[in-house]
């Protein structure tokens, strides 16, 4: 989140962090709910209540270096079994924009954490191999995950269920018990550093702390809430997650207009991290963005609202182009705003 600074000044970067923390959070928060029900879905025989399921979701350890064999395994198997159902083509273009847009979310939802963990790579990394390592180690996996993921291993009955469970075994998609608490190591993490970036009061404390206080955040909203609250929080979150669009291209135009080593500002200077007077203003930035919301609130296709544009895109329940619009009402608007910004106060 602190790069968010060098576009988006100290007030951008605060609001920046407060949509990542409410997006991890909330992905956490689903994870160990959809992994209690797991669970609880797989002992018909001897009943685990659904809360102890989100506890022991929570408190499971098993070695990340060993977990991806098993999940490497069952998505074979769904693989596998997919390959027999074929594929639907009768879809209508407005069905393919709104799932384009599912796909794009799942990707983007890594822009504002990926580089957290890039940070056991050598300082001298040139910049063309952090991007190739971190463009297909996030890529390759999702594709990997994404396309059977509406497979059941149904057909393969106390087998497939000891693998994996489907909440209805027929229609809906399944969940994976084990990818739960893996999912949940970098929301939580992540939550940490960005509660951190909220400011210097927040930064002193150290990281666990925050850590163990996430963790206690979702684990007690996943049990408090584990009826219906899963649902109510998949719909919010797919609202939330537009402010990815424009998060990635604000941070992109800064990088290659005005950082550049010909542009304005000339590259970053990375000893004013923390030092507002500085840093830019923010104005831009967060005119962009609040630009790009209206993009996304004109272009969404949820369940809660559909927007005027998203309407006319799609027949019946309307083409989901939030993304497209909170990136392109983003772009636009940013360049020149930050120009005006930079032309006034140098920074």
């Amino acid at each position: 989140m602190i790069i968010t600074r060098y576009s988006s000044g100290y007030i951008g970067c605060t609001m920046y962090s407060i949509l990542n923390i409410l997006t991890q959070l909330g992905f956490a928060t689903t994870a160990v709910i959809l992994g209690g029900q797991t669970l609880a879905s797989v002992s018909s025989s001897h009943a685990v209540p659904l809360v102890a399921g989100i506890v022991i979701i929570r408190c499971m350890f098993l070695d990340t270096m060993y977990a991806w064999m098993v999940t490497f395994f069952i998505m074979c198997c769904l693989y596998g079994l997919g390959g027999k159902a074929g594929f639907d083509t009768s879809a209508q273009q407005s069905d393919i924009l709104s799932f384009g847009s599912i796909v794009f979310g799942s990707f983007t939802g890594w822009a504002p954490v990926a580089a957290d963990y890039n940070v056991r790579l050598p300082a001298d990394t040139s910049a063309l191999r952090v991007f190739i390592l971190t463009m297909f180690g996030l890529y390759i996996p999702i594709c990997f995950t994404f396309y059977p993921r509406r497979c059941v291993l149904s057909p393969w009955g106390g087998g497939g269920k000891f693998l994996l469970v489907a909440r209805d075994r027929h229609t809906n998609p399944t969940d994976l018990l084990l990818t739960r608490r893996a999912n949940n190591i970098p929301n939580t993490y992540s939550t940490a550093l960005s509660i951190q970036a909220l400011g210097r009061p927040l930064a002193v404390v150290p990281r666990f702390i925050w850590v163990i206080f996430s963790f206690i955040i979702y684990t007690v909203a996943g049990v408090a809430g584990r009826e219906h609250f899963s649902v109510i929080l998949s719909n919010f979150l797919s609202i939330l997650s537009y402010w990815t669009a424009f998060f990635i291209v604000i941070i992109a135009e800064e990088h290659f207009i005005f950082r550049r080593p010909a542009g304005k500002l000339g590259g970053y200077n990375l000893a004013n991290w923390d030092k507002p007077s500085k840093l830019p203003p923010g104005f831009a930035g967060v005119l962009a963005g609040c630009c790009g919301v209206v993009g996304a609130v004109v272009g969404m296709a949820q369940v809660w609202y559909t927007g005027p544009v998203s309407e006319k895109a799609g027949a019946t329940y309307g083409a989901d182009l939030g993304f497209e619009l909170a990136a392109a009402f983003a772009g636009m608007t940013y360049p020149p705003l930050r120009w005006i910004e930079i032309k006034l106060t140098g920074r």
